[in-house]
């Protein structure tokens, strides 16, 4: 179980989600995962922190009635200035779409794309250093970014984080975790032509479960959908969902005894 502490930059820190229907998503969430909720900062518009035993684990906000922007989950990568890693990010070739701002006594954040689309967040913690608990059922454990090819990409989160990207050598994968301080945090994913021409390149959040077939059957009955049937893989049993509003994320059961800083989904 990892506590909250000021992270060290590039970590990923948070996962933030912004829908339309924020009572009916708060549902959704509570159902699964078995989250509470309090009122964030509202400097957005209306948000809340989900609470797993009293825990901040996610964040889910409410997109205003004419803004009609995808759907998805979104990590925050840690940063000890917000201003200056999204001129980073511009310099590299990416966008900052959002801020930098202050939210609240919370922190400084923005929202940021690398250069193929990808979008992220940046974190500069104050009062709210992010995730306070990974590990047990119903908090975020992994985040995996699926692009087109990693080594371009690896080489833009290299300059601006300071991540080690460690390429797994492979013929039939083109993938690579990214370390810090010796410890994978992330992972770059790969796929080519097979990337959801609905979607591009996307950040990809693993939920932990405590059984995976019954989180998929469980997402279904709460009006979400299985895009990918749960599997076993090296980085446990799997499965695609999306919420009802079309968030896509993956439920896992990690291999028991799996910290999360060993965790290495690898197909």
């Amino acid at each position: 179980m990892t506590e909250a502490t000021r992270r060290t930059p590039g970590t990923p820190c948070w996962v933030s989600l912004m829908v339309h229907g924020l009572d009916a998503t708060q549902e959704f969430y509570h159902a699964l995962f078995d989250w509470e909720f309090e009122p964030g900062p509202q400097h957005l518009g209306p948000y809340v922190r989900a609470l797993l035993d009293g825990k901040e684990v996610a964040g889910i906000g409410q997109l205003p009635p004419d803004r009609h922007l995808p759907i998805a989950w979104t990590p925050y990568l840690a940063t000890a200035d917000a201003d200056e890693t999204a001129e980073s990010i511009r310099c590299c070739g990416g966008t900052v779409a959002v801020g930098p701002l202050d939210a609240g006594e919370a922190g400084r954040m923005a929202v940021c794309s690398d250069p193929v689309g990808a979008v992220f967040g940046v974190w500069q913690a104050e009062a709210h250093h992010g995730t306070a608990t990974a590990g047990p059922p119903g908090t975020p454990v992994w985040n995996e970014l699926l692009t087109f090819e990693t080594s371009s990409i690896g080489k833009f989160y290299r300059t601006v984080f300071g991540f080690e990207v460690e390429p797994v050598v492979s013929a039939d994968h083109d993938y690579a975790t990214l370390l810090l301080d010796g410890l994978p945090v992330a992972s770059l994913h790969g796929v080519g032509n097979a990337l959801p021409r609905d979607r591009g390149p996307h950040w990809m959040t693993y939920f932990e479960v405590a059984d995976t077939d019954a989180a998929a059957r469980l997402v279904l009955r709460l009006g979400g959908h299985v895009l990918r049937p749960p599997r076993d893989a090296t980085a446990g049993r799997s499965a695609l969902v999306t919420d009802p509003e079309g968030a896509v994320f993956t439920l896992v059961r990690s291999p028991r005894g799996m910290s999360r800083g060993g965790r290495r989904p690898h197909r």
